[in-house]
């Protein structure tokens, strides 16, 4: 079968030509959420994560799970993704099903009904249920004039294949360059040493409070204390009033407290989390200290924040060199070492799913 887009004709369909339309059977809002913890995703307008906010247990019987296998639509943000497992939602999500929908065809239709979405905007002109229902949506056809899923489905693993190649050719080529490192020690033969959080990172600073409502769209991550994501909360193009920062750590102060992610880019710091900065570190070394760093959410809670005075007091462990200081280069070819024994792991992975 040929999977070029311009082999096919294409024909225009309303939404619900093509799917069932429905609001979702929940609809919980967050603040009367139970069992916060668990692995069922809890899907709501976010535009991170598949938008998924959080991963909870069962609910309330009153609020029914959605079925997998279908599109999510967020109303008012617009934002569109495929659910592979079964999910409770938050307000506003519609919920688009059709029994010849599997991964691979909702990820070519996606990309189209995005397209649609822009019509839409926050307020007002919204992506209402009766707006979409009046949508239309252009699609290749079969010779009987339906939608060609099976098309869709293989141009899709057709790309697949050809982004799967070339992943596999960076990584056999990053793991040449790291498998100098698995000599590297083991944790337990290093000598290690107790050091102030001051005479590792001098300059501790808060972000500066940024309200939602003041959010101006944009690309540069907002950092958060959200234990998910890398600590990004949402993406901002705010230049005024905000505080900016690169190549360092950022600490959840409250919240997820103790939340550590390392900060390769610029991004906008909320008040929620504390900048540290070392000019001796790297990626690698940052990475390293990180994980150390996030064991201070043990004896923190949302109720106990990490105060800048709490924060100069704490003391953390690290591997020293035979001065007695920081072993920053063990440090960094250490997490070198795990890089690539993840890298192999999962090229193994990639080999045996599509071998």
């Amino acid at each position: 079968m040929k999977t070029e887009l311009n082999d096919r004709n294409w024909e225009e369909f309303f939404l619900t030509d093509v799917f069932s339309i429905n609001s979702t059977s929940s609809g919980i809002d967050k603040n009367k959420l139970i069992r916060k913890n668990g692995t069922i995703p809890y899907i709501t307008r976010t535009e991170l994560n598949n938008g998924c906010d959080l991963f909870i247990g069962e609910q309330e019987e009153k609020y029914k799970k959605d079925k997998s296998n279908v599109i999510t639509i967020g109303l008012d943000t617009q934002t569109v993704f495929y659910q592979n497992k079964s999910f409770y939602t938050g307000q506003n999500i519609q919920i688009l099903s059709n029994p010849n929908l599997n991964k691979y065809n909702a990820q070519f239709i996606i990309k189209l009904l995005k397209i649609q979405m822009k019509k839409f905007n926050w307020g007002g002109n919204g992506a209402t249920l009766t707006r979409l229902k009046r949508s239309k949506i252009l699609l290749p056809i079969s010779d009987n004039r339906q939608p060609d899923y099976e098309f869709m489905e293989n141009y899709m693993k057709a790309k697949e294949q050809v982004l799967i190649k070339r992943y596999k050719n960076y990584i056999s080529k990053r793991l040449d360059k790291l498998k100098s490192y698995l000599g590297v020690k083991s944790l337990s033969e290093k000598e290690w040493k107790e050091f102030d959080v001051p005479d590792i990172f001098p300059k501790l600073q808060r972000g500066k409070r940024l309200k939602k409502a003041d959010h101006i769209p944009g690309k540069m991550p907002y950092i958060s204390s959200t234990a998910e994501n890398n600590g990004i909360d949402d993406y901002v193009s705010n230049d005024e009033d905000v505080r900016i920062f690169s190549n360092c750590l950022t600490l959840a102060n409250s919240g997820s407290v103790g939340s550590c992610f390392y900060q390769p880019f610029e991004v906008v710091a909320s008040d929620h989390v504390t900048h540290l900065k070392n000019n001796d570190l790297n990626k690698y070394s940052y990475l390293f200290i990180s994980q150390i760093l996030s064991r201070l959410g043990e004896k923190y809670s949302f109720n106990r924040e990490i105060s800048d005075k709490r924060l100069k007091r704490e003391k953390i462990l690290l591997p020293t060199n035979e001065a007695g200081e920081p072993d920053y280069k063990y440090m960094e070819n250490y997490m070198k070492k795990i890089e690539y024994k993840k890298i192999k792991e999962y090229l193994q992975y990639l080999e045996k799913k599509f071998e």
